[in-house]
């Protein structure tokens, strides 16, 4: 560890991603990593939205009768 390393700013943890954080001292591999995993949350979001919609239009057909 040399003399100065507190003065580097600390990589945040690309498995936190924090919505207009500063990402301007990102490299261009963080950037390219930080988009899949952007991907990925996405595609998780959307599935678990897709699973309530089966659940409310179960329960609306249950109920609607």
């Amino acid at each position: 560890m040399g003399l100065f390393d507190e003065d580097v700013p600390k990589k945040s943890n690309m498995g936190t991603i924090t919505v207009g954080e500063d990402i301007s001292s990102h490299s261009e591999a963080d950037l390219a990593e930080r988009i899949e995993a952007l991907h990925a949350e996405i595609n998780r979001t959307q599935k678990e939205l897709e699973q309530r919609s089966t659940i409310r239009d179960a329960a609306n057909s249950i109920f609607s009768k």
